[in-house]
């Protein structure tokens, strides 16, 4: 039979050593079956019952089950809590009339149905899901009626003839074949959405096959299609389509750091690697995983994961599941987890439809660079070396040195406002340039808007105590080197902008690891110069996760992501996400 829970808490489990057992009445509480191997987290409660009524005659067969199973509990003892909670009956577990936890915290007026053999928390992840997924059907549709119609205004004004009465056609079809393109592409897919570039990484190929299969149907069916409609109207609806997709990704973001549209997630493995995936899903919060709890070996004490829940040890992670309420496993590298040991938990928690996520001990691979492969019928994982030669870093160098010089025309006012200012508020030149280290060690001398006064290398040494970073850099929040309009220019990265010629000149690169002054690297450590392995960039993902609020060890990891997993989307991805912090200047003094 199962247990009641009326608690909107987990319980914490007990310690039979240090607490001792409350006092029973034997005559209001059966005696519990006792287990001599039963570990210290060996007494779960399962959860209560959800919301949806019972059917009919449903009390009946629940209360002749529940005396069938205290006279077969009195008649054999069981082996285990497991095979105790085994013979807990579907219906009673499922359609008892009890409250629970899910009942307890949710408001009356906004009752919440469990799919029927489903965990009431998948129920509410898919509800919030599904709709996410709608956002991107009708973002979609809505970019390309407005890519469609823009173009068709631009080329032909507003004003329908018989002229361009098929490019009224075209246009209609547009957003019609946009979505079928993109469904093709699996943009749609929920693995490939919520974080990550593939997401971007597929809409980009549905654009560029949408292009190609343009060009193909116009030349076979002979078409007197114009080139600049095409050329105009599909890249600018895919255009759209990313940018309407990153607003509603951000939008997402921004609601999981207030504590919404996020997965419970129960973390198996030894108490180090719970303590450092815990901390690390906790402070990138915009995963969407939110750690409740833990399942340690059975010889661990749980002292060292203190704030977190230890349900209980690897043969109880269902049990876990059902009292935290979690949607999602994530299974942590440990011996005791092997192939079979998986295998069996999977088959735990398909009834429910729980998500079972292995975490790879590869660190900071990306998915792209690794394939499975069978051999002799085994899973073989094969890594691939990084892109850091050939064909795409051409195109990487390309992109750069037109993105930069597209950027120094689009910003030329800003660049020469800028320029007044620094040469009027202060002595010295307007530009200050500095030795700094590239690609390959290569040293060469970087531009930016001077930001302090003339003597700031005279008077580092008077502040190095000063210093509030942990690593070989120097920052400090309040540096009296900053001139006034330095510190305005530093908040919004005003002062980096002129590194667009060292773009141009083909020493930096859009995006890349930041680059470090010769003194920086002198310090490295062998694993840390693998920064240098590819150009420095103007921004990189250490400067969109915090900047200067970083670790020194947080930022050098982030650079060796990006060094070991570059793809010209996560270059998209991170130039646009380097506006949102430009505008927030979290981390920029």
């Amino acid at each position: 039979m199962s247990q009641d829970v009326s608690s909107t808490e987990c319980a914490a489990p007990k310690n039979p050593d240090t607490e001792p057992a409350a006092p029973k009445n034997p005559d209001t509480e059966p005696a519990a079956p006792k287990n001599p191997n039963a570990g210290p987290w060996s007494r779960i409660p399962v959860p209560g019952a959800p919301l949806s009524p019972p059917p009919a005659g449903a009390e009946a067969r629940a209360a002749d089950n529940k005396r069938a199973a205290d006279n077969k509990s009195e008649a054999r003892v069981p082996d285990s809590a497991s095979e105790a909670r085994a013979r807990n009956n579907a219906i009673e577990r499922h359609w008892s009339d009890r409250p629970n936890r899910s009942q307890a915290t949710r408001p009356a007026s906004r009752p919440f149905v469990r799919n029927r053999g489903r965990h009431a928390a998948m129920s509410r992840r898919q509800l919030w899901e599904r709709r996410y997924v709608w956002s991107l059907v009708v973002s979609d549709l809505t970019a390309g009626v407005a890519a469609g119609v823009a173009t068709f205004m631009v080329r032909f004004g507003d004003a329908v003839t018989q002229y361009n009465r098929a490019y009224t056609f075209f246009s209609a079809l547009l957003p019609v074949l946009l979505l079928l393109v993109l469904a093709v592409s699996r943009a749609y897919e929920r693995r490939y959405l919520f974080v990550g570039s593939d997401e971007y990484q597929r809409v980009l190929r549905g654009g560029v096959g949408l292009i190609a299969g343009a060009a193909v149907v116009s030349y076979a069916l002979s078409l007197d299609l114009a080139r600049s409609y095409v050329l105009v109207a599909l890249p600018g609806a895919i255009a759209a389509v990313v940018v309407l997709r990153f607003l509603l990704r951000k939008r997402l973001h921004l609601a999981r750091s207030r504590g919404e549209n996020l997965r419970r997630v129960i973390v198996v493995g030894h108490e180090l690697s719970v303590i450092g995936i815990t901390r690390q899903l906790r402070r990138e919060r915009y995963h969407g995983l939110e750690v409740v709890g833990a399942c340690l070996p059975p010889d661990a004490d749980g002292i060292g994961v203190a704030g977190l829940t230890v349900y209980g040890t690897f043969d109880e992670v269902a049990s876990a599941v059902e009292q935290a309420d979690a949607d999602t496993v994530v299974v942590l590298s440990c011996p005791e987890l092997d192939g079979a040991a998986v295998r069996r938990l999977a088959w735990q928690l398909e009834r429910d439809e729980v998500d079972l996520v292995v975490a790879s001990a590869l660190v900071d691979v990306a998915g792209a660079r690794t394939t499975i492969r069978p051999f002799d019928g085994l899973p073989m994982l094969h890594v691939e070396h990084p892109r850091l030669h050939g064909g795409s870093r051409l195109v990487k160098d390309v992109f750069d040195r037109l993105g930069a010089l597209a950027l120094l025309i689009v910003a030329g006012p800003v660049l020469l406002g800028v320029a007044l200012c620094v040469g009027l508020t202060s002595r010295g030149p307007v530009l200050f340039r500095q030795v700094r280290v590239g690609r390959d060690g290569r040293e060469f001398r970087i531009f930016k808007f001077r930001s302090m006064y003339l003597d700031a290398e005279a008077r580092l040494g008077e502040l190095r105590h000063l210093n509030e970073h942990d690593g070989v850099l120097f920052k400090m929040r309040d540096d009296p080197r900053v001139t006034p309009v330095g510190r305005w220019l530093r908040r919004f990265s005003l002062d980096e902008l002129p590194q667009l010629l060292n773009v141009l000149l083909g020493q930096m690169s859009l995006v890349g690891p930041r680059p470090p002054l010769p003194m920086e690297v002198a310090a490295y450590a062998d694993d840390v110069r693998r920064r240098l392995a590819v150009k420095p960039g103007m921004t990189g993902l250490w400067q969109v996760s915090g900047r200067s609020d970083l670790s020194w060890e947080e930022a050098v990891r982030l650079d060796l992501r990006y060094v070991e997993n570059w793809s010209l989307s996560l270059d998209l991805v991170i130039l646009l996400r380097t506006v949102t912090a430009v505008v927030r200047s979290s981390g920029a003094y």
